[in-house]
């Protein structure tokens, strides 16, 4: 009985230490209007800084890491750059931003 009850406090020991480190990556994702006036999406934060191109008005960035970013869609001329702030990630999951409008 004492053997069985090392074995089991072991492995809950190793679980919670793999859960300890292991990272959840979450995703964002949106859509750009004019679909042609956007060049890439970024999310930016102290730690971290992501960015995907975007196609055919298009983007998720994937493997974003869970905290609080400012997203940056970097528009084609004559568009102007647009920046959303408190884009929130939580572990593992995706994050829609909707429809993104440049304008002139």
């Amino acid at each position: 009985m004492q053997k069985r009850k090392w074995g089991m406090l072991g492995v809950t020991a190793i679980t919670a230490g793999l859960l300890a480190f292991s990272n959840i990556d979450g995703s964002v994702k949106g859509s750009v209007t004019p679909p042609e006036g956007a060049l890439r999406a970024w999310v930016i934060s102290a730690k971290d800084t992501f960015r995907t191109d975007i196609t055919t008005g298009t983007f998720e960035i994937p493997n974003v890491r869970s905290g609080t970013y400012r997203l940056i869609i970097e528009a084609k001329p004559p568009y102007k750059n647009v920046a959303k702030d408190s884009i929130t990630v939580i572990d593992g999951s995706p994050v829609d931003v909707g429809v993104i409008t440049l304008n002139q």
